[in-house]
């Protein structure tokens, strides 16, 4: 469900909420203005939206649009210039760098078009590595039964120039969903795919998210792929059209 009118920003506060119907995602107002030479430019412009726990979501737009910018505030990547954020019941505004850092090793995962990888780990100690900075003892059991998931147990010790695209995106999925995340968020993730590898790649992902309850939101300039999604959120200069 989707707020369009305007409120005031949600008040700071610690507490993470899980009371049954509290959105996953809560954007009162929310803007992003960044500084260029030229002067300030208005990315986002006042977003109102709410995403419910379990819900996937496809965000459609033109290039420019802000898409990936929502994505980067919604991670705590990026910090928005004003209004209020809620991501699992917390104000990602009352965070500073590293308390966003630990809430997102918690509660998201994040899958790119390009896929991340650190190129002189394996299979395995990718996945491993959010695991392992959330202080998870068992990182590396983990991390294979997630490789195992999306069918690469036979990959574990293989380094990223060894995979091929789909099989590196396989990866980042696997690592994204390792923790168990609450919210995934996914920027184009079959760009970088030809056709039939990005349309197995979608299978895995909707299949891992419905799987664990996972809520979905999904960046893409594919209008079918957006169709997979429950709804579909389209943005348009920085608002929601």
């Amino acid at each position: 469900m989707s707020g369009m009118s305007r409120r005031n920003p949600l008040p700071a506060g610690p507490a993470i909420s899980r009371e049954e119907g509290t959105p996953i995602v809560a954007l009162r107002d929310l803007r992003l203005t960044i500084p260029t030479s030229t002067g300030a430019v208005a990315i986002l412009q006042g977003l109102d939206l709410d995403i419910a726990a379990g819900e996937s979501v496809g965000v459609l737009g033109p290039s420019g649009s802000g898409k990936t910018s929502l994505l980067m505030v919604i991670a705590g990547l990026e910090r928005g210039s004003g209004g209020g954020i809620r991501v699992a019941g917390q104000a990602l505004e009352a965070l500073d760098e590293e308390a966003r850092a630990l809430f997102r090793l918690r509660n998201l995962g994040i899958v790119f078009q390009s896929f991340h990888l650190i190129p002189t780990m394996t299979a395995a100690e990718n996945v491993a590595v959010p695991l392992e900075l959330a202080g998870r003892a068992d990182a590396a059991q983990v991390a294979a039964g997630a490789l195992e998931q999306v069918g690469l147990g036979h990959r574990l010790h293989h380094r990223p120039a060894q995979l091929s695209g789909g099989e590196q995106q396989r990866v980042a999925i696997a690592r994204a969903f390792a923790p168990r995340p609450r919210l995934l968020l996914a920027d184009e993730p079959t760009g970088s795919l030809d056709v039939e590898t990005g349309r197995s790649v979608m299978d895995l992902l909707f299949a891992l998210c419905a799987e664990g309850g996972t809520t979905l939101m999904l960046i893409t300039h594919d209008p079918g792929i957006a169709a997979r999604c429950g709804r579909i959120v389209t943005l348009k200069n920085g608002r929601i059209a």
